[in-house]
């Protein structure tokens, strides 16, 4: 297919203070599911195997997945592309779109996808090196950040990637890629084989140094906490002394989170070169991802405490800062969530999955609710059928009111997402937002026994009215004017799709039980715990979908 230059380029784009993915100039929010490795090799495995129809009625609408740099360039210097062609097309044809997902150098902190020739050749494509607890060296099967026949040769394959993709995919069906995945060296905190060593022993790059020392005050805690002995550096009198050149450990201090450091520097600056090459071919959003560590947890793709447990010189939280700074070709580093906390990894990585099971899925409503996150695309999803995931059911009611969503982030509009899990923390348990108007109290639906999960996301459509999306809460308004005499629900209704899919017409009227007589508006689960009582005055839900107006009499 022949590019159309009358479509837009997909693009990330700053509306108000949030960012928007636009796709064919409009909003997209993306209601992905990441594929496993193997799915992508095989365009005839994916057709044969009903994978695509599964797809479609989990409601989804972008599709994660890899190109494996073994796959596309066996022999080096030729290029076959008749899978990913294939893909493209199917996909295209079923109504998705594709972030692909570059398996070049390094997935998961390990050096598996690269083609034979590398894997095979390493005196021209040289390995990271780790010092074991008894202090023998061992060679990892990690090809080197710091050797320049490693990067180039990614680069030509990426290169001629990006290069393919914008002959082929005139329809815009690619809307991202995201470069290498999970970076970091594993079973040791820094590369010590000789070059590694030389640099690690000379200067630091006044290029970080300069950078550490103007946004020290602002770096994230995560990382400052990390490195006493830069800080009180800072703290000296004598400029002189405070410019002397100091080595890696002389300057941050003989710890794991200084070889992090070293390491999070030259993966960065390897990346930052791929993302740049692949920008100047073709210039569509490009990101990368991070396995995040989680002290006592230690996983085959998530946890671990210290760097080496987890990918160490990954975009990590510790070292997001230098990521961020040396990475400007990147729209966004992204979180791989599997096992770290939910909510503070949101927090920390906003400012650029784990298994699809109820538990995980319902978080994705705090990420696009409370966060602005593009989207979220759960990892595994063709393993399940879409009547066994629960991402449709999710899924569905989301793009329900996707309009909606990209509406107040355009419009730099109140807007708040959350969850309940069964057995939430009292701190997790009430959720206090202020609306323009309004002061907003979000609690666990009500029901009459024992309060269950919850999830949802409210928008506010005008100072008095909110659009309540989800299952599982109750929210309290309550006028933020202190002159405010009465208030309460002037009127409640459920809503749904129309049918010709534009816009929310009225289904129900809710009052009287249903709104503890204008207390509150509720937002029943599917299966509400009724108890030991005999007067069932909770409802189940429906649609999960409805418009509250409020008032205030002064």
């Amino acid at each position: 297919m022949t590019l159309d230059k009358s479509i837009p380029l997909p693009t990330l784009q700053k509306v108000g203070s949030r960012w928007q993915l636009q796709v064919d100039g409009k909003p997209w929010l993306i209601l992905g599911g990441e594929l496993q490795n193997s799915t992508m090799s095989s365009a005839r495995y994916m057709k044969t195997s009903g994978i695509w129809a599964e797809l479609q009625k989990m409601n989804i609408n972008t599709i994660l997945g890899p190109v494996a740099w073994e796959d596309i360039e066996k022999e080096e210097g030729c290029f076959d592309f008749t899978e990913l062609d294939a893909i493209i097309h199917d996909a295209r044809s079923h109504g998705f779109r594709l972030i692909l997902l570059w398996f070049g150098s390094f997935k998961n902190g390990v050096s598996c996808y690269v083609p034979s020739w590398v894997k095979k050749n390493i005196q021209q494509f040289p390995r990271m090196q780790i010092r074991h607890q008894d202090g023998s060296l061992h060679r990892a099967n990690v090809v080197s950040t710091i050797h320049p026949n490693c990067l180039g040769a990614d680069q030509r394959a990426l290169t001629c990637l990006m290069n393919h993709i914008k002959e082929v995919d005139g329809a815009r069906t690619v809307i991202a890629l995201q470069v290498q995945n999970e970076v970091g060296l594993l079973g040791a905190s820094r590369d010590v084989s000789d070059t590694a060593e030389e640099l690690f022993r000379g200067g630091v790059p006044e290029e970080l140094v300069q950078f550490l020392d103007d946004r020290w005050e602002t770096l994230m805690p995560e990382m400052t906490r990390n490195f006493p002995v830069f800080a009180a550096r800072r703290q000296t009198t004598e400029a002189s002394e405070a410019r002397e050149p100091k080595s890696w450990e002389g300057l941050f201090g003989k710890t794991v989170f200084t070889d992090e450091l070293f390491m999070a520097y030259h993966y960065a600056h390897y990346v930052e070169t791929l993302a740049a090459a692949a920008r100047r071919v073709y210039n569509i959003p490009l990101f990368t991802n991070a396995w995040l560590p989680m002290p006592g947890t230690q996983g085959i793709a998530a946890g671990g405490a210290v760097p080496g447990e987890y990918p160490s010189g990954g975009p990590t939280p510790g070292v997001l800062d230098v990521w961020q700074r040396f990475t400007p070709s990147l729209d966004f580093i992204g979180p791989d969530i599997y096992s770290a906390d939910y909510s503070d990894t949101c927090r920390i990585y906003s400012g650029a999955g784990r298994q699809p099971d109820e538990f995980g899925v319902r978080r994705i409503w705090e990420a696009i609710g409370r966060h602005d996150a593009l989207g979220a695309a759960p990892f595994g999803v063709d393993t399940q059928t879409a009547e066994e995931s629960r991402l449709t059911s999710h899924y569905k009611l989301l793009s329900s009111v996707a309009p909606f969503i990209s509406q107040a982030r355009a419009e730099d509009r109140f807007m708040c997402g959350f969850f309940f899990d069964e057995k939430s923390p009292a701190e997790k348990t009430l959720f206090v937002e202020r609306a323009s108007e309004y002061e907003l109290s979000i609690r666990p639906g009500f029901v009459l026994g024992r309060p269950g999960p919850g999830y949802g996301l409210i928008i506010e459509l005008a100072a008095d009215r909110f659009l309540l999306v989800g299952k599982g809460f109750r929210v309290e308004f309550m006028p933020r004017s202190p002159t405010s005499l009465v208030s309460g629900i002037l009127r409640f209704e459920e809503k749904e799709v129309g049918e010709d899919g534009s816009g929310l017409r009225t289904c129900r009227v809710f009052n009287g039980d249903e709104t503890r007589s204008g207390s509150w508006a509720n937002m029943p689960n599917d299966e509400p715990d009724y108890g030991d009582t005999f007067i069932p005055i909770t409802i189940p839900a429906r649609t999960g979908i409805a418009e509250v107006q409020v008032y205030s009499v002064e």
